[in-house]
């Protein structure tokens, strides 16, 4: 089942991406949420819609949650639910860049058993299904052995370097990178372009939680709804 559940969510990453293309590079609307929690643009309710349709379409009886649905607490009597972040990485999909990308998982009673994550500008595939591996493409995934952090390759945003966070007032000698999508670096670890990834900022189940108000507006301002 996990492989045929991924099977899914590649055809419905693949749409969406299809869709997503549409959108960037062009002129879109897009809005502020509250609390510092990011941008939202008309193409991420978008693809929202189309992955809801799809993949609930085919596994009816799967629980839902994602960024961009404020949350149905009846996802909890579920066994099984999607966990969707229709694009990740908004600020670099609003900037015309290409490191943004769908976030896709099946999860079983807590489990993740399937999982994609898709770069459609670049048309990168990252994929996993519990026991049958984890491949980029048709390759296999396999991280790096590295016993210490000099000179590593470490996926991290500028702020992880303020001395504030470190006690020795310094941080770590090494090498950084950043990703915008958070789905796409830790893919990216797998696949072992890079050593590891720090983030310090907060981060939670569902960012669409408490955003009712916002996300009823939004749709109703782009005329999702009638």
């Amino acid at each position: 089942m996990p492989v045929a559940d991924l099977t899914l969510l590649e055809q419905a990453a693949r749409k969406a991406g299809e869709l997503a293309l549409n959108y960037w590079g062009g002129s879109f609307q897009h809005w502020d949420k509250p609390e510092d929690a990011g941008p939202v643009t008309e193409a991420d309710l978008a693809v929202n819609d189309l992955l809801q349709d799809m993949l609930m379409g085919a596994r009816p009886t799967y629980g839902w949650l994602s960024e961009e649905t404020h949350d149905d607490v009846t996802r909890l009597s579920k066994n099984r639910c999607f966990i969707v972040d229709p694009i990740d990485g908004t600020r670099s999909f609003m900037a015309g860049e290409k490191t943004w990308s769908h976030s896709i998982a099946v999860v079983e009673n807590g489990q993740v058993i399937a999982g994609v994550v898709y770069l459609p500008a670049t048309n990168v595939m990252y994929r996993a299904a519990h026991g049958a591996g984890a491949f980029v493409g048709d390759t296999r995934m396999k991280v790096k052995c590295l016993d210490r952090v000099e000179n590593a390759r470490i996926l991290a945003n500028r702020a992880v370097m303020t001395s504030g966070h470190w006690l020795n007032g310094s941080a770590p000698n090494f090498d950084r990178h950043h990703r915008p999508s958070l789905a796409f670096r830790i893919a990216a670890v797998a696949e072992g372009k890079f050593d590891g990834m720090i983030t310090l900022r907060p981060t939670w189940e569902n960012v669409a939680l408490g955003q009712k108000n916002l996300y009823d507006a939004v749709r109703k301002t782009i005329n999702f709804e009638n």
